[in-house]
């Protein structure tokens, strides 16, 4: 019963335990040890091979009678026969057919076989050639040059048909019949090998001549470097010197502008060194450099460079290598035409050789690169090879005029409307200075000042006004200055210092009040100083005092209070009927005032700037302690504060917190406060208590 429950319908009514497949146990493995008797590869493969068995091969047939032979040879011809009507295309087929009836001594056959192959295919070269060699083995040689005749007649291309039927003709003796297959296949002009093939044939039979004229047609033919070394070398082999100079010298004329020039010139080169003409040899390769593009000739460089050693002068060796440090140079420039580092190294070499033509036509060739992009950045380089042109063509060429056009191209190549360089306009205006071209100077840096205003330019143009003592120019040219840059405190104040080294004090004042009415400066505090100090190198104290009561209503800078207090301390007014010692007392009682002020301004409106209100005090006390007996330290102890070391916790920026050291500053007032403080602190903590307990 559980057997038929178990029957599943999809798999026949059979159990699961029916279809299981059951595999072998493994035989597990006692003994793991290696048997007394290895047996390698190599015998198993040896042991198979002698029990294969032999292979069954079909009797040897042996014909002893003409009848059976003829019933062979027509059942073989039969099978040959069909299998052509059914691959009439295959070659192998006919070719097989054609040999077998060779094999049989039936030459009319065979050839009536080659004959329907070459029906078929006429062009399969392979046709041709054992065709021809079936008969020339057989020494039917007039067939066989009649089968040449037609194979390089109807292929005249195929060079291996060419040189066979030639072979047999030379094997033969036919030397005229060999020279006359040569040159009805020089008439279809081959590549260069079946030439080199036919002068070889001549120079076996030593017919010098007939090579030399071959050679002539050959470099017609083939007018490439390469043929007409082998031309000249064919020539110096037979000590024909000025023959191979002549052949060399009419291959520079036809291929000095061919690709493979480059191993022309070194061949030439090459056989005038070996025939000791070392003056000849340096013209060819000065000849070669000059007229062969710089990226095609660094293996002419090189033995440029050798010959120089071997043969050369120390200026013929130091030539030699600046030849080679240029096709570097070239190199280079060729790859990336921006790299300006390049061109400068380049120009540097140039400079040092000291040919005027070349060097200008390399700077001339590095300006072309203009950058892409119109950024400053990408001409600050670019820029410099202008200036180092102009800079060469007035100091080592001497060349005037063409300085000023340098200038003139690079200014004419700036786009100033986006940036521009004060260098190059102030170096144009200082050549015509050196040129006593006043006039030119003027109107360069006008045109910059037009174009392309900058502070270099203003300082530089009033500079050289000032030196010719132009003083209306000058302040002409201030009053440009601040007009384009009415913040620039440095002009303000120049302007000013100009003023008063002409006593024009009161012009001087009036350019200073201007200056700092201005709503905008780059730097107001040294505007302020310098009006200061002007006013009190004119003794005019109590106008300095003014300027600093006006300064501490917009600024209350701690440098502002502790300047005041330095000067009041020091501002002794010789005019005063008064002794030195009363004026130092007055001075200190002054600067005392001073300090008060800044004192009550830092405890009632900056409380927080504690460090500031110990530097003032600071100063304060070497202000008294310096005094000598005028001074009073105590006034200032009493107010000094207590410096306390404490620590607060601060955030950095990767999240995290630290804990750091600070000095912090306790003055007197708030000891008083803190203590107070803390008693109020305690009573109210004791009052809480006794609550707390009455609950």
């Amino acid at each position: 019963m559980s057997s038929s429950k178990d029957a599943d319908p999809s798999l026949g009514y059979l159990t699961r335990k029916d279809t299981e497949v059951k595999l072998p146990r493994p035989t597990r493995v006692k003994n793991k040890t290696p048997a007394p008797i290895q047996i390698t590869a190599e015998q198993i493969l040896r042991e198979a091979r002698e029990r294969q068995e032999a292979e069954i091969r079909p009797p040897k047939q042996k014909i002893t009678d003409p009848t059976e032979l003829g019933e062979y040879r027509l059942r073989k011809r039969k099978e040959f026969e069909d299998l052509i009507r059914r691959v009439r295309w295959n070659v192998s087929v006919w070719i097989k057919y054609a040999q077998w009836e060779e094999s049989q001594k039936d030459f009319k056959r065979a050839r009536s076989v080659w004959e329907r192959a070459l029906e078929v295919d006429y062009k399969n070269h392979t046709l041709w050639l054992k065709y021809a060699e079936v008969e020339m083995k057989n020494k039917f040689i007039n067939h066989a040059r009649n089968v040449w005749d037609r194979a390089v007649t109807l292929l005249p291309r195929v060079d291996q048909l060419w040189y066979k039927y030639i072979h047999m003709e030379e094997v033969l003796g036919n030397v005229a019949g060999a020279r006359q297959v040569f040159e009805r296949w020089m008439k279809w002009m081959p590549d260069q090998q079946g030439w080199l093939s036919y002068i070889k044939f001549e120079l076996r039979y030593n017919e010098i001549e007939r090579a030399r004229g071959i050679f002539e047609r050959f470099v017609l033919c083939h007018p490439r470097v390469g043929a007409w070394i082998r031309y000249a070398k064919f020539e110096m082999k037979n000590g024909e010197v000025p023959r191979a100079r002549n052949v060399y010298e009419r291959a520079v004329e036809k291929l000095a502008d061919d690709d493979e020039a480059e191993q022309l010139f070194v061949a030439f080169a090459e056989f005038e060194e070996r025939c000791k003409e070392a003056e000849r040899a340096r013209c060819i390769y000065k000849f070669a450099l000059d007229h062969i593009p710089k990226a095609r000739a660094e293996d002419l460089y090189r033995k440029f460079v050798a010959f120089e050693k071997q043969y050369g002068d120390r200026e013929g060796i130091e030539d030699a290598i600046v030849g080679k440090r240029r096709f570097q140079y070239e190199d280079e420039v060729r790859k990336n035409p921006l790299n300006y580092d390049s061109w400068f190294d380049y120009i540097r070499l140039e400079e040092s050789v000291g040919n005027k033509g070349r060097t200008r036509e390399v700077y001339e060739r590095a300006i072309a690169n203009v950058p892409p992009a119109e950024e400053k950045r990408y001409w600050q380089r670019y820029i410099y090879l202008w200036i180092n042109y102009a800079l060469y063509e007035e100091l080592d060429a001497g060349d005037m005029e063409r300085t000023r056009d340098v200038y003139r191209e690079c200014l004419n190549q700036i786009p100033h409307q986006k940036f521009s360089f004060a260098k190059v306009w102030l170096l144009a205006a200082q050549f015509e200075i050196r040129q006593l071209n006043l006039k030119g100077a003027r109107q360069i840096l006008g045109n910059a000042i037009g174009k392309a205003p900058k502070d270099k330019i203003f300082k530089k143009y009033i500079e050289i006004e000032l030196q010719l003592g132009n003083i209306d120019r000058c302040r002409k040219l201030y009053e440009k200055y601040l007009e384009w840059s009415p913040e620039n405190c440095y002009a303000w104040s120049k302007y000013a210092e100009l003023e008063r080294s002409l006593a024009e004090t009161e012009r001087a004042r009036a350019i200073f009040e201007l200056a700092i009415a201005q709503p905008a400066l780059d730097m107001p505090e040294l505007l302020w100083k310098a009006y200061i100090d002007f006013e009190t190198a004119e003794c005019e104290f109590e106008k300095a005092r003014v300027l600093y009561e006006r300064l501490l209503d917009r600024t209350k800078h701690l440098k502002v209070w502790i300047s005041y207090a330095e000067f009041e301390a020091t501002a002794i007014d010789q005019s005063l009927d008064l002794s030195e010692l009363e004026q130092k007392e007055q001075c200190i009682k002054r600067a005392r005032r001073v300090f008060e002020e800044a004192l009550n301004y830092f405890r009632s409106s900056a409380p927080d700037l504690k460090e500031e209100r110990a530097m003032l005090l600071e100063k304060w006390l070497n202000l008294e302690a310096s005094s000598g007996e005028l001074g009073d330290v105590s006034l200032v102890q009493s107010k000094l504060p207590k410096k306390l070391k404490k620590r607060r916790q601060i955030s950095t920026e990767d999240g995290s917190s630290r804990i750091e050291e600070f000095i912090d500053y306790l003055f007197p007032e708030e000891t008083q406060t803190t203590n107070l403080k803390i008693l109020e602190a305690a009573y109210k903590w004791k009052k809480q208590k006794l609550s707390s307990e009455d609950d």
